[in-house]
C-alpha cells in the first residue's frame, strides 16, 4: 500500500507541477466568464445599433397592409411583381415579399426574394408577422371581436408538489430537474472520457520512454497501475474543484458588472436572511412571485445528496474506465495504435449518454432508465440524469454496489493484461493477443 501512496504521489506532483496544469486550471474558468461577458457586450452593443431591415412589400390582394416593427420596416409597392424586382435588385434593401390574391380558407403563394441567404430567425420572424395578419383577417372575416378571444383564451400555471409518504408537501419543477441531470450527465462524461484518456497518454508516454521499466523494479505493475489511476483521479477531482469555485465567483462579477439579474440576486439574498419571518416571505411572493417559486424549489432539492452521488459516480465510472484505459496504453506504443482499443472501451460510456437525452430525461423512470442507471458500464452517466428526479434508496444502493463491483472486476482483467503489456514494445497487438496475456499465468 506504501507503494501505491507513492506513485499517487508521484503522479499528482508530477502534474499539478507542470505548466500546463496551472494555465489550464486558471484560464478555463477566465475564459468562460470571458466568453459570457463579450457576447453580452456584443449583443448589448447590437441591439443598441441595430437598424430594422427594409422590406418591399407587392400587395396584390390589398389586404395585407403591415405594420413596421422594430426589426422590419415595410415599404408597400404599386407594381407589377416583375418591375418591382428590377426595382429591388438597384436598391440595398433586405427583401421583397410578394403577396397573391390568394384564399383566406388557404392562404398560398407567398413568396419573399433575398440577394442572401437569410437566417432562419428572420424567415420565422416575417412568417410570424404574415400569420397574425392572416389571422386577424379571419377574425374580421367571421365578425370575431379580437378583444373577446383574447378573454377566451388563458394560461393555466400548472404547479407541481410532490406528496411524500408522510403526507408532506414538497414544490417541484420538472424544467429545473431536467436541467440538473442535464448538466450533470454531459459533465460525467466529459470528465471520465477526458481522464480516463490522459491514463492512457501517461502510460504510452512512460512506456515509450523506458522510465516504467525503472520503476517495476521497485513496485509491482498491479500498484504501478493504481497509483497512476487514483493519482490522476485526485488531480481531476481537485481541477474540477478549482473550475467550479472561480467560474463561479467570476461569473457572478461579470453579470454583477453589467448588472444582470442582480435585483433578483438581492431579493434571494434578503428571502434567505429572513426565511424565517412571514411577511418577508409574503411580501417578496406579492413582488416576485415566479422568482420566489423557483427559489423554493431550488431549496427543495437534495443538493448534498445529488453532490454526493455525483462525486461517488466521477470516481467510480473514473476507476471502472480508467483500468481499461490503463490496459490499453500498456499494450500499445503509440495512441495511434490505441485508436482500434478506444472505441469498444467508451461505446457503453456513449450509450449513457445518449441514454441520457433519449430515455432519462424524457422519461427518468421507465425500465430503460432504470436499467441504463444500475448496469455499471452506463451507470455514471445514467444515476446523475435521474438523481435529481427522485431515485429509490434501494436502486441507488443497488447501482452503487454493482459499480464498486464493476470497476473491481475491470481492475482485474486490465491487471492481467498491464503486467504483462507494461514490459511488451514492439509487438502488434489485437484483441487475439490481448486475450492470450489475460490468459497467461503469473
Amino acid at each position: 500500500m506504501n507503494k501505491i501512496w507513492l506513485i499517487i504521489q508521484r503522479e499528482i506532483l508530477n502534474r499539478v507541477q507542470k505548466k500546463s496544469f496551472l494555465l489550464t486550471t486558471i484560464l478555463v474558468p477566465l475564459i468562460f466568464p470571458a466568453i459570457i461577458a463579450l457576447l453580452i457586450f456584443i449583443m448589448v452593443k447590437e441591439m443598441e445599433s441595430a437598424q430594422p431591415d427594409t422590406v418591399l412589400v407587392v400587395d396584390e390582394s390589398g389586404k395585407c397592409t403591415l405594420d413596421s416593427t422594430r426589426r422590419f420596416r415595410f415599404i408597400p409597392l404599386n407594381a407589377p411583381l416583375e418591375e418591382a424586382k428590377k426595382v429591388f435588385q438597384q436598391s440595398e434593401n433586405f427583401a421583397l415579399l410578394y403577396i397573391p390574391n390568394f384564399n383566406l380558407d388557404k392562404p398560398e403563394g407567398f413568396t419573399l426574394y433575398t440577394r442572401e441567404n437569410p437566417s432562419i430567425e428572420k424567415i420565422e420572424s416575417l412568417r410570424a408577422i404574415l400569420k397574425d395578419r392572416i389571422h386577424d383577417l379571419k377574425l374580421e372575416a367571421y365578425n370575431i371581436d379580437k378583444e373577446v378571444l383574447k378573454k377566451l383564451k388563458d394560461e393555466i400555471s400548472l404547479q407541481q408538489f410532490n406528496l411524500t409518504e408522510t403526507g408532506e408537501e414538497k414544490s417541484s419543477n420538472s424544467g429545473l430537474l431536467y436541467a440538473a441531470g442535464f448538466l450533470l450527465g454531459i459533465l460525467i462524461y466529459m470528465f471520465v472520457l477526458i481522464y480516463g484518456i490522459q491514463i492512457m497518454q501517461g502510460v504510452i508516454d512512460e512506456k515509450s520512454s523506458r522510465i516504467v521499466e525503472v520503476i517495476v523494479s521497485s513496485v509491482k505493475p498491479f500498484q504501478l497501475m493504481m497509483g497512476k489511476i487514483i493519482g490522476i483521479a485526485s488531480v481531476g477531482l481537485l481541477q474540477f474543484l478549482i473550475w467550479i469555485v472561480l467560474i463561479s465567483i467570476f461569473s457572478s462579477a461579470v453579470f454583477a458588472f453589467f448588472g444582470v439579474n442582480m435585483p433578483q440576486q438581492e431579493m434571494m439574498e434578503q428571502v434567505s436572511r429572513q426565511m424565517g419571518d412571514p411577511d418577508v416571505q409574503q411580501a417578496m411572493q406579492a413582488q416576485n412571485p415566479e422568482l420566489m417559486k423557483l427559489f423554493q424549489q431550488v431549496n427543495n432539492l437534495p443538493v448534498g445528496k445529488i453532490t454526493f452521488v455525483f462525486i461517488f459516480y466521477f470516481l467510480g465510472g473514473y476507476l471502472l474506465y480508467g483500468a481499461l484505459f490503463a490496459a490499453v496504453g500498456s499494450a500499445v506504443d503509440s495512441i495511434q495504435e490505441s485508436q482500434q482499443f478506444q472505441f469498444p472501451i467508451t461505446l457503453p460510456l456513449l450509450i449513457g449518454y445518449l441514454g441520457l437525452f433519449l430515455f432519462i430525461l424524457r422519461d427518468p423512470h421507465g425500465p430503460v432508465s432504470f436499467w441504463l442507471s444500475i448496469i455499471p458500464f452506463t451507470s455514471p452517466v445514467a444515476m446523475v440524469g435521474r438523481i435529481a428526479f427522485g431515485v429509490p434508496d434501494w436502486q441507488l444502493a443497488l447501482s452503487m454496489i454493482l459499480l464498486i463491483g464493476g470497476f473491481i472486476l475491470t481492475t482485474w482483467i486490465a491487471g492481467r493484461i498491464y503486467r504483462i503489456g507494461i514490459l511488451m514494445t514492439g509487438t502488434k497487438v489485437n484483441y487475439k493477443v490481448l486475450a492470450r496475456w489475460f490468459m497467461m499465468k503469473g
